[in-house]
């Protein structure tokens, strides 16, 4: 499986977690990282699995990510799988927003139909730390997308095993 996860980080805490989920995913195949704004255009050959992460902010996503993903078109993310997550505090979303609800909508709305789910991490405060426990919780989440992504590859008639 070959991974790429595009992300914001404003503090590090993303950034982190991008760390844990890159080193699960890597057990799986070959893994790239990519700050946002380094990505256009995106360049999606060879990728199976998206995965898009930024900081929550102003109950949305951070403005690199909302650029980015006004530069995606339904073209390019149309033949891969696709899942966010956000870094955000540990509190209701009606009160914190979540930023990979956001960008799961977004992509929903695109047309975007391969979306796995969706995930959310938590920090301490605005600058972090993460909350004890996330970076584990990142590489469990991340495995659960490896084994979700080949349960639907599996699955769709004429995707090769």
């Amino acid at each position: 499986m070959n991974t790429l996860i595009v992300y914001d980080s404003q503090f590090g805490n993303t950034e982190h977690i991008v760390q844990a989920i890159a080193n699960a995913l890597s057990d799986y195949g070959k893994v790239r990282t990519v700050r946002a704004e380094h990505t256009h255009p995106l360049e999606l050959e060879g990728v199976d699995l998206l995965l898009l992460g930024c900081p929550t902010q102003a109950w949305n996503a951070s403005p690199v990510m909302r650029s980015f993903l006004g530069y995606a078109s339904t073209e390019v993310l149309g033949n891969v799988t696709v899942a966010c997550f956000d870094t955000r505090f540990d509190r209701s979303p009606l009160l914190t927003g979540s930023a990979a609800r956001k960008m799961t909508n977004r992509l929903h709305k695109m047309g975007i139909q391969r979306l796995l789910l969706r995930e959310s991490f938590f920090v301490e405060g605005t600058q972090g730390p993460l909350k004890s426990g996330e970076l584990e919780r990142a590489a469990n989440w991340a495995r659960r997308l490896h084994i979700l992504y080949e349960a639907d590859r599996i699955a769709v008639p004429g995707t090769p095993a």
